[in-house]
């Protein structure tokens, strides 16, 4: 992950996180600990998502958690 991505993911998940009301170890905990959205969705789709804006990444990662009953 270069510093770019890096940057991105946590952008990602302090959005997620105040969305949901949760502390941001808690949704990385989600995305990492307890399912591969992270490292098999974030991460590799960096190059399309980081073009949306803010509303609709955290919708479609949101969207993706409840898919995977995390959310």
């Amino acid at each position: 992950m270069n510093s770019r991505e890096l940057h991105f993911t946590v952008f990602c998940i302090e959005n997620v996180a105040e969305r949901l009301n949760k502390s941001g170890a808690e949704v990385y905990a989600l995305l990492k600990v307890n399912s591969t959205i992270l490292d098999d969705y974030i991460v590799p789709n960096y190059d399309t998502l980081h073009t949306q804006g803010k509303e609709y990444i955290v919708d479609d990662i949101i969207e993706f958690m409840q898919e995977k009953r995390l959310a």
